[in-house]
């Protein structure tokens, strides 16, 4: 843990001091921040302004009280940076347009009471660290303004939720507001929330801006060690949706949301009360998760298509410096704050080598946290290889664009999840070459809802149809659908692992007596994929599919008798499919419209039977490199796979046997 002594008594600012300004201000200009600094200086005021004054709508509270809130953010904090004038009335402005909504959040309880779960959260917390970035600026009046705002429209709203959270029996019934425009949401059934939330990071949101909140009012407003207790309660209960090495099944993007207010109440919790959360979970273990879902690629120069995640908001894109093992809605690089915060508070020079090197500064708090004269520590060698205790699986090469990565979606059902048991995502130098695409809608009435689905990704179908998945009624909360690692070995220069998915098919089809994948990786541009299902008693066909990413149009795809070819701009991916009889290799795209976007995938498929061996074999070469030649011969027992690729001599056998563990020839000898 850090040396920092124990504060005395409550400081000034809820994340920083008057004597933290020099080491923030320098943040601004270091290399590693200078960039994000720039953006948001660069942001335009007068836009700002005119939304502020003509556009923003008082009922809006998913587009324009965000709009709102992030404004104030920016403006506030540039100014506390800066002392300038101008940014000081915009965040002025900002600030008196969040009080000027009426209530704070699109969700109420028992037809009265407003829930925070997104604005009323976020925007309390906003505020309060605004007051401190403006300080003197504001007049007494104007902060005792903001703070009775908050303890109305924000604390209610915030205990309400994280209230209902821990005790849904005693929830009168959660709804959407009437008076906030939710009407492309209202469809949403929120019933089973108060179940549902409490493991997902709509329950530390809240839980962490209330913290927040009675951190800042403790010791003037009595009420305040109550909020206190229940939200700590909150975020011990939550702390086990954590695995015990810091891994999180909502996938990175919403890690880097969680972590951040987990991180954010634990640093207001000891800066300003003395109390220390700060190992509540595997802070340092959850810094190395998100540096294995780590995936960066080259950049095309061609940008992928826009497309609108609910009016008025477009989703996001991820620049391929930061790309990531996207399962799930990961659709955001790994954000550097909860790196930069446990760099200092763990003396990890691993964390610190991530909040230098490795993801996408986005959030102010990384300027406020990083200390660049703390060690940093390239990451050990065995997070090249990790099985994490959620099931992932990702083995790599190095952390670079041009390095090389492998990543299995075994596992559980999680909120934000997909319908992507046993799919796999491969990199290799620098272009996704098996892909799992990107910004799935998150309503089912939107066309591209099929990419959650099976069909969208790299992985089996029996009949067309791939695992259980929901009906979106209830939003993007988890499904039933399990799989799990029977099987992971690593050695010199090769990763195994097996993965058995049975489970997860039989909820859509009870014929399903076995769906499993094998995985041999031999690094670092040799994958080899065998894909068994059987059926109890009826035949049936089967088909795998490869996921072609092309989303900025630079990618294109090519059958040839039993091989295919998947080809980005810096790099291809050859397949080679066991040849026998009743098996076929097709090039195919997802029912989507060009407006929704093109996902075109090979498919190897089966004719039908009752027992189904798929060997593919994928090498990767860079551009303008030709594939080695891989002969691929099928036996009594199995499969040999012979011969050489990028200097690699390949000779391995794979013996699928009964349902068990297939037996792997030919690795202990590399």
């Amino acid at each position: 843990m850090s040396t920092t002594s124990l504060p005395t008594g409550r400081r000034r600012g809820l994340l920083f001091d008057e004597n933290d300004l020099p080491r923030i201000r320098a943040n601004t200009t270091d290399p590693r921040f200078a960039g994000f600094w720039h953006e948001q200086l660069a942001a335009d005021v007068a836009a700002d302004t005119k939304f502020l004054r003509e556009e923003l709508r008082l009922t809006n509270h998913a587009v324009h009280l965000l709009r709102a809130q992030r404004i104030l953010e920016r403006a506030s904090f540039i100014y506390l940076v800066n002392r300038d004038p101008a940014q000081l009335a915009l965040a002025k402005l900002a600030l008196r347009r969040m009080l000027d909504y009426p209530e704070w959040d699109s969700f109420i309880e028992g037809g009265t009471q407003v829930l925070g779960l997104q604005r009323a959260t976020e925007g309390s917390a906003a505020l309060l660290v605004a007051l401190d970035c403006l300080g003197d600026a504001l007049t007494p009046a104007e902060a005792a303004e903001v703070e009775q705002a908050v303890l109305t429209k924000g604390v209610p709203a915030c205990h309400a939720t994280v209230y209902g959270l821990k005790y849904p029996d005693r929830v009168r019934g959660w709804e959407w507001n009437p008076r906030s425009e939710v009407d492309e949401f209202r469809h949403i059934s929120l019933k089973r929330w108060p179940l549902i939330l409490n493991a997902t990071n709509l329950k530390i949101i809240p839980t962490a801006c209330l913290g927040i909140a009675a951190c800042h009012f403790r010791g003037r407003v009595a009420a305040a060690e109550g909020w206190l207790e229940l939200a700590r309660s909150s975020a011990k209960s939550f702390a086990t949706m954590y695995g015990s090495d810091g891994s999180y099944d909502e996938g990175v993007s919403y890690w880097g949301y969680t972590t951040l207010y987990l991180a954010l109440f634990a640093e207001v919790l000891w800066r300003t009360q003395g109390i220390d959360d700060r190992q509540l979970i595997n802070y340092p273990g959850t810094v190395r998760y998100a540096l294995g879902q780590t995936m960066p690629t080259r950049d095309s120069g061609r940008k992928p298509a826009d497309f609108q995640h609910v009016k008025g908001y477009m989703m996001a894109t991820v620049k391929p410096a930061y790309d990531v093992v996207n399962h799930g809605d990961s659709n955001h690089g790994v954000e550097v704050s909860v790196a930069a915060w446990v760099a200092r508070t763990h003396d990890d020079p691993v964390a610190q080598f991530v909040a230098r090197d490795i993801g996408e500064v986005k959030h102010f708090p990384a300027l406020v946290w990083y200390e660049n004269a703390r060690p940093a520590a390239s990451p050990e060698p065995a997070l090249l290889d990790q099985r994490l205790s959620n099931d992932i699986v990702i083995s790599r090469t190095g952390w670079g664009a041009e390095d090389n990565v492998l990543a299995l979606r075994s596992g559980g059902p999680a909120n934000h999840e997909h319908a992507d048991r046993n799919s796999v995502i491969f990199k290799a130098y620098g272009e996704r070459l098996l892909h799992d695409p990107f910004r799935a809608a998150y309503m089912v009435q939107s066309p591209r809802w099929i990419l959650r689905l099976t069909e969208a990704h790299s992985a089996v179908l029996i009949d067309g149809k791939g695992h259980q998945y929901h009906d979106g009624s209830e939003g993007t909360n988890a499904s039933w659908a399990f799989a799990k690692v029977t099987d992971h070995a690593t050695g010199r220069g090769w990763m195994r692992v097996t993965s058995d998915a049975t489970e997860a098919y039989q909820l859509v089809n009870d014929d399903v007596a076995l769906v499993q994948r094998t995985l041999v990786y031999l690094k670092p541009d040799v994958v080899v994929l065998l894909d068994r299902v059987e059926m109890k008693t009826r035949p049936a066909p089967v088909q795998v599919r490869f996921q072609l990413y092309n989303e900025d149009g630079g990618g294109q795809q090519r059958i040839d008798g039993d091989e295919f070819t998947i080809t980005r701009p810096g790099a291809s991916l050859l397949g080679r499919i066991g040849s026998r009889a009743g098996l076929r290799l097709q090039a195919g795209r997802l029912p989507l419209e060009p407006k929704d976007g093109e996902q075109q995938f090979a498919e190897v498929a089966s004719a039908e039977s009752r027992t189904h061996a798929i060997l593919t074999v994928c090498t990767a070469a860079p551009a303008g490199k030709k594939h080695g030649r891989l002969q691929l011969v099928q036996g009594a027992a199995g499969w040999e796979v012979r011969g050489e690729h990028n200097g690699l001599k390949v000779n391995l056998s794979l013996t699928p046997g009964s349902t068990g563990v297939p037996l792997i020839g030919g690795l202990e000898n590399r």
